[in-house]
């Protein structure tokens, strides 16, 4: 894992957090959010372009990644809301750049809207934000995850690496599959999943759907056409909801942008960037 460290740890509620900051500290800082099932690893090659002009923080959330994964950890979205604004708070910093994928994107929207995370610009890729959602695979394992739990090893794996490479677009490297896979492998991470899983609740995203008009950073929506998890009808959806969003739809990828398509969705997000007051 020496080609996507994270040396750095958080001791968050949650949880310790394992984190890195890429580019100079004289540079606007610019915060990267992972999704589920993922990790910061899948930001490597965007971070490391952004990095050229900001100060870019990555990090696993409590439960993903090298980050602290431990039965009976709340790793809901409204404890990763939690976190996320616990560790801004331990940056120092009141209005970074947050870029936000899947989950992630839910859990700055709630940091944002219900603990007074300060953003000076939000942008938001295939994030899950409108019910409904969660695929039928996803809805199945949610409400048999202790029954998922006790599959063998083997099995598991299986059933990891067919959904983790289920995201649409053109597909993932074998390596990179590798790589997202094998957090959740082992005594500890096979249980994490389904833990990750069994918490998602629907209810985290209806807390604040009603605010999203009230949003008042500027605001990028950026979404793979051809994302097989949520479909780019809810992006359409989104943008319409937040005052001003711009809506950026990236043709040839699915819901992984940043793998499908990393020098598009950089570009995107360069452009809208500069564009910030």
């Amino acid at each position: 894992m020496s080609e996507w460290p994270l040396p750095e740890t958080f001791a968050g509620s949650s949880g310790a957090v394992r984190w890195n900051r890429l580019g100079g500290a004289d540079r606007p800082p610019l915060v990267l959010l992972h999704g589920t099932p993922f990790s910061s690893y899948v930001w490597r090659a965007v971070a490391r372009s952004l990095a050229r002009d900001h100060q870019v923080f990555v990090w696993d959330m409590p439960g993903y990644g090298m980050s602290e994964k431990s039965a009976g950890q709340d790793v809901s979205l409204a404890a990763q809301g939690r976190v996320f604004t616990e560790l801004l708070d331990h940056w120092g910093l009141a209005d970074p750049l947050v870029v936000a994928h899947d989950f992630g994107g839910a859990v700055a929207l709630r940091a944002h809207l219900l603990h007074g995370a300060g953003y000076r610009a939000l942008a938001l890729v295939d994030p899950v934000a409108l019910a409904p959602w969660g695929s039928p695979f996803f809805r199945l394992v949610r409400d048999h995850a202790e029954v998922f739990g006790q599959l063998p090893p083997a099995l598991h794996e299986a059933l990891v690496r067919e959904y983790v490479g289920s995201t649409g677009g053109p597909g993932l490297h074998p390596a990179v599959l590798e790589r997202l896979v094998a957090p959740w492998l082992g005594a500890s991470g096979q249980p994490a999943f389904y833990r990750q899983i069994a918490q998602a609740d629907q209810r985290y995203t209806d807390d604040i759907q009603d605010r999203y008009a009230g949003i008042a950073v500027p605001t990028l929506i950026c979404w793979g056409e051809d994302d097989a998890w949520i479909p780019v009808a809810k992006g359409r959806e989104l943008a319409a909801v937040v005052p001003g969003a711009r809506w950026e739809p990236i043709a040839g990828a699915g819901h992984l942008v940043q793998e499908d398509a990393p020098a598009e969705l950089t570009a995107a997000l360069l452009d809208f960037l500069r564009r910030v007051p």
